[in-house]
């Protein structure tokens, strides 16, 4: 496989750029801490509390910002020129995941330390979110691909909050509708129950939650990859 460091830091160093300078995008990641603080003043005391803002980050942050960055090189109609470049496949994901991957694990950080949160297992935890970040990058470029304008990638986010962020809260309704009860197979509602599991020192069910995020992760960058395959073809 032909990768090339130089290359992803070039695209990397890029995506930085208009980052920084868009202003609608980059100020995303300020909602987070903001709700961070909201529940930090309100007294969070559950898993579900803690982890709200957490799964609202990779919405509001992974997802969108990787959609905005994907979508706004299809905008500007520079995507198929990076696409035809030298650079392969992989080294434009990378590239184009770099800055996001940094950026979410820095707001993850800080939104547990606003909320006090202290995790049961700190590499536990830790794994699981780095995995999870991955699966929400992966989310993101979807969107990017599937949409046109960074106005379209901005909306396609709404349906990744709707369920993967807030999902999860459904599952306390499970009891009265049965139905509900699949939402715990979500990888945001597995690593809540991951903290729980760690607290509990139940290995196997440690091992069957991070297996489950990581078979969302594959699936959506076979995903991801099947889509940008594509669109060197078709665009």
């Amino acid at each position: 496989m032909n990768m090339s460091v130089k290359r992803m830091r070039a695209i990397f160093i890029k995506d930085y750029k208009e980052f920084s300078r868009n202003y609608a995008v980059s100020t995303m990641v300020l909602l987070p801490l903001m709700m961070a603080f909201f529940y930090q003043n309100a007294g969070a005391s559950t898993l579900d509390m803690y982890f709200l803002p957490i799964n609202m980050t990779f919405a509001l942050v992974t997802t969108f910002i990787q959609a905005c960055l994907i979508a706004e090189e299809k905008e500007s109609n520079t995507l198929r020129s990076l696409m035809m470049s030298p650079a392969s496949m992989v080294d434009i994901l990378i590239g184009k995941s770099t800055l996001v991957f940094s950026i979410t694990l820095a707001i993850v950080a800080l939104t547990i330390m606003i909320l006090g949160f202290t995790p049961a297992n700190l590499f536990v935890i830790t794994a699981g979110l780095m995995i999870s970040t991955v699966f929400y990058i992966g989310l993101g470029i979807v969107c990017g691909l599937f949409t046109k304008t960074v106005m379209e990638a901005s909306v396609s986010v709404l349906p990744v909050m709707a369920v993967f962020s807030l999902g999860p809260l459904a599952r306390g309704l499970a009891e009265s509708y049965p139905v509900l009860e699949v939402m715990k197979w979500l990888p945001s509602a597995q690593l809540i129950m991951l903290e729980g599991y760690s607290a509990a020192g139940n290995t196997s069910d440690i091992i069957i939650s991070l297996v489950v995020i990581a078979g969302w992760t594959v699936i959506t960058l076979v995903i991801a990859s099947v889509l940008f395959n594509r669109r060197m073809k078709d665009e």
